[in-house]
């Protein structure tokens, strides 16, 4: 039986408010990542309480400032998701902020429900996100490493973003990390937020499925907005359809004290990295507007 309609969340399905999307541990049924995507007006501001959670500040599409516990950061944003990196804000756990927008513009907030030690609000720049083209041939992408471990220090919260040329495949070979395996597999809860090129009729494809003890059936055909959720399971492939470029922010947490993102590959599938040697990165990465 498939799970689809469940788990994969089209544009507006979980708007509320101020929020594009909204996706807490409560509405996802699990019990640590969230997303908010928050558009704002010319002028307009928006009041985050964080309470048991950290969040960072992730501009889209625009600049803002970020005010929180006396201190303001002035995010210069970019243009787009395809366009660059971007700078970004850190808020811990039980703290104010007041986001406002100039110009306007589009901001992922992504969230994890902590139990760890809080820290201090942050400042990342975009000249320290780590931006790394992994696989080749047909399954070149670019990860921007926002919040990692070794990229940035967080409570629980781990964010990147991975882009796709047309025609490639990306989240691939399958791989999961729903089990406590010290050393191999850490215990992740992942949402999937995605963009594509091109406008309304741009699309790609995201598969997930499970095993006969946890079973999940996802496949499903993917538009700008759209949102999926990965609560355990092998995820993979994201394809994105010829001509048309696809990005997805990849929010995960989960229990661990230690932070750590360790994955398992589907040992159906995990050859195909041995093909990679062989190949180039596809050479339309990475993407930038001075390309």
């Amino acid at each position: 039986m498939s799970d689809t309609s469940k788990y994969h969340l089209t544009k507006g399905a979980s708007a509320d408010g101020p929020y594009d999307v909204l996706v807490t541990p409560e509405s996802a049924g699990w019990g640590y990542s969230g997303l908010r995507i928050l558009t704002l007006g010319p002028g307009e501001a928006h009041s985050l309480s964080t309470h048991d959670c950290e969040f960072l500040v992730l501009p889209l599409t625009g600049s803002c400032t970020v005010t929180t516990e006396g201190r303001t950061f002035e995010l210069e944003g970019r243009t787009g998701v395809f366009a660059s990196v971007t700078d970004f804000a850190h808020l811990p756990s039980e703290s104010e902020a007041l986001i406002s927008s100039a110009h306007g513009g589009r901001f992922a907030l992504p969230s994890a429900r902590t139990e760890r030690d809080r820290l201090t609000p942050r400042y990342g720049r975009k000249e320290d996100v780590p931006v790394e083209l992994r696989g080749a041939g047909a399954c070149s992408r670019q990860v921007n490493n926002y919040c990692l471990p070794g990229t940035f220090d967080a409570e629980q919260l781990l964010v990147c973003e991975v882009l796709t040329p047309g025609g490639n495949w990306s989240s691939y070979p399958p791989h999961k990390h729903d089990e406590a395996r010290p050393g191999e597999e850490s215990q992740l809860e992942e949402i999937y937020y995605f963009e594509i090129s091109g406008g309304e009729q741009g699309f790609g494809y995201q598969r997930v499925y499970g095993t006969p003890e946890r079973p999940i059936e996802v496949l499903a055909e993917i538009r700008s907005g759209d949102t999926v959720l990965i609560p355990h399971g092998w995820h993979g492939p994201s394809i994105a359809a010829p001509g048309y470029a696809l990005y997805y922010l990849n929010v995960m947490a989960g229990p661990g004290q230690d932070r750590a993102w360790l994955i398992c590959d589907d040992p159906a599938h995990g050859w195909v990295r041995t093909t990679w040697q062989s190949q180039d990165v596809d050479d339309r990465l990475p993407f930038g507007e001075d390309r």
